[in-house]
């Protein structure tokens, strides 16, 4: 039994999506649900939940119009946009089982994915027409192509309703003759308002059946071999409810939440979306990452969930600023005062660090990372200027989140503790208590799309196995060490958990990434080596411009042998090795490893 140290948060039932969005209208129907931006440079655009939830029950009604039924499939490819929320809800609550789709992706990705979900309709947007549009033709089951055409419409701008505000082809004909109908996402809006107001009760009257297979979520991989994770609105219902109990900020629904990671992933859909709905607080609409400070300032926000890699970029900026300044060490001894006043109930972090808060807007509370690992310290950091900072732990399959640390109960180094109706375990331990991570919960996917034996192989007596490895702490923490198939075993039995090194050797402001690994030896053990990409930048203000192969290695290899000396010897890394190639920080860990390979190949 997981020890939460202090109550759980309050929260409310509810049986599903529909369920969660009718509630949230009726208790605050003029709370602010979204500040969109239909104009990149113009003013939020204010829309209230009683306007939203008009806008999804126009839509739904009109998808159902089109034939969206039982088993149709319904996929959206777009940046975050107002029109987006409102597909998504209008697919969900209606009976279509929607296929949110990353909209990076090319043309053969697109096309891939759209026959794999045997997908009867796409939304899109108007920078992803040439690409969705040029594929259109291959997808045998596709019926309909909406495109939204016109963000000011969809925002409120209602005296346009009995204007003609698009030129658009009726259908989308391909070279042999087939063609596929082309409408307006804002005519499904006009005439699902009309329909609505003559009485039609379709979309109202549909009965949600919370257990069925309701949305297809491809994973992280090429588009041939990515798994495709089936949920339903109980499983992701059920992660809203749990991740509440643990970190709830803004009891009184006056939480504004920055968007400002892709939709199609379930972290933003089910965390940044879907739980702020069921709270019934705001969600501001970044214009880009360029754009987050200056949006920060604009919608008053309070929380950002986000990856490792933007709040690492933050949080360098914060430093860069206070060095411009010459203020490092003063701040340093500030936030060694404040710590300690802290342990003894005296908080003067905001006070302190103002300075930091303006720069953020001055409303902001809360920063929460996932998706990847997080540097402890740039949370402890964080936390020491006065925010609340925590990670947590999830996955696809986990819609998404499994462990999450609390606002007044956490560990930096951790990813945090079980959801209630969550259960963590850890199996075939090592003599320091490292084992598989397995998970099991109300809110664990249906299974795999197509791929039962996929499903059985992850799914074991009810527990799914994450292919992570870590360890459980004496309070319940989750401790997360790396991937199973990356772990080295030594010739004496010893495991060697490559992520944890190249943790700490990413520290260092000359290393961008770095890729620890394990080579064969003919006496039977393995050679650790790392491959190594620096930060030309940080190098340059290390070395000076101009520095040649040499000089870059030594100092590579000084960091490195830094490194050893923490270590135990059997961990040491004997071969450091440099890749002129460029890669950010926190870049996707297979990817790196992949390129490795191929490189060594």
């Amino acid at each position: 039994m997981t020890d939460y140290k202090y109550p759980l948060h309050p929260y409310h039932k509810i049986t599903d999506l529909k369920d969660m969005l009718e509630q949230s209208h009726q208790k605050h129907p003029d709370n602010v649900a979204f500040l969109s931006k239909p104009v990149k440079g113009e003013p939020y655009f204010p829309v209230n939940y009683k306007k939203y939830y008009a806008d999804v029950e126009a839509v739904g009604t009109m998808l159902l119009e089109l034939g969206f039924g039982p088993d149709s499939r319904l996929a959206i490819v777009a940046e975050t946009r107002y029109e987006w929320y409102v597909s998504y809800l209008a697919g969900m609550n209606g009976e279509t089982i929607m296929v949110p789709i990353d909209k990076e992706l090319q043309k053969d990705e697109l096309l891939s994915l759209f026959n794999r979900s045997y997908c009867d309709g796409i939304i899109y947007s108007p920078q992803l027409a040439d690409r969705v549009e040029s594929v259109a033709d291959q997808v045998p089951t596709l019926k309909h192509l909406i495109l939204m055409n016109d963000p000011s419409f969809a925002t409120g701008k209602t005296e346009q309703d009995d204007e003609t505000i698009h030129d658009l082809p009726e259908e989308i004909v391909s070279e042999d003759g087939t063609a596929v109908p082309l409408t307006a996402w804002n005519d499904l809006l006009r005439e699902g308002r009309r329909m609505l107001s003559q009485g039609d009760q379709r979309f109202r009257e549909v009965q949600i059946d919370p257990e069925a297979v309701r949305v297809l979520l491809f994973t992280s991989g090429t588009t041939d071999k990515s798994k495709c994770v089936m949920h339903s609105h109980k499983t992701i219902c059920a992660n809203i409810m749990e991740m509440g109990q643990l970190l709830f900020i803004g009891l009184n629904n006056d939480d504004i939440v920055l968007s400002v990671l892709p939709l199609n992933h379930t972290y933003e859909c089910t965390c940044g979306f879907l739980y702020q709905i069921y709270k019934g607080d705001t969600i501001a609409q970044v214009e880009g990452l360029r754009y987050i400070t200056d949006n920060m300032k604009e919608s008053k926000v309070t929380t950002i969930l986000a990856v490792p890699l933007l709040l690492e970029s933050v949080h360098r900026q914060v430093w860069k600023n206070i060095r411009r300044q010459g203020k490092e060490k003063l701040v340093r001894r500030m936030m060694s005062l404040s710590r300690g006043l802290k342990k003894i109930g005296i908080d003067i972090r905001r006070k302190v660090f103002s300075s930091i808060h303006d720069a953020f807007g001055g409303n902001m509370k809360t920063f929460i990372s996932g998706g990847a690992a997080m540097d402890p310290q740039i949370l402890q950091d964080f936390y020491d200027w006065g925010f609340v900072a925590v990670q947590g732990y999830g996955l696809t399959e986990f819609a998404p989140i499994l462990a999450l640390n609390r606002e007044k109960y956490f560990r930096h180094d951790s990813a945090g503790l079980p959801l209630p109706g969550n259960e963590i375990k850890i199996i075939n331990p090592d003599e320091d208590g490292i084992g598989e991570i397995l998970g099991h919960g109300a809110n664990m996917m249906l299974g795999y799309y197509e791929a039962p034996d996929l499903t059985a192989e992850a799914i074991i007596d009810g527990w799914y196995h994450t292919g992570d490895m870590g360890y459980l702490t004496d309070e319940g923490f989750l401790i997360i060490t790396g991937r199973k198939k990356n772990t080295i075993i030594t010739k004496n039995g010893k495991n060697i958990y490559p992520e944890e090194l190249e943790a700490v050797l990413n520290r260092n402001p000359e290393i961008a990434e770095s890729v620890v690994s394990a080579e064969p030896r003919i006496s039977g053990d393995h050679l650790i080596v790392v491959e190594i990409f620096p930060d030309k930048e940080a190098v340059e203000e290390r070395l000076g411009k101009g520095a040649d192969e040499e000089q870059i290695l030594n100092l590579m290899q000084e960091l490195v042998k830094k490194l050893n000396s923490q270590i135990p010897t059997y961990q040491g890394i004997r071969d450091v090795r440099i890749r002129d190639t460029e890669f950010p920080k926190n870049t996707s860990r297979k990817i790196l490893r992949d390129y490795s390979k191929k490189e060594a190949i």
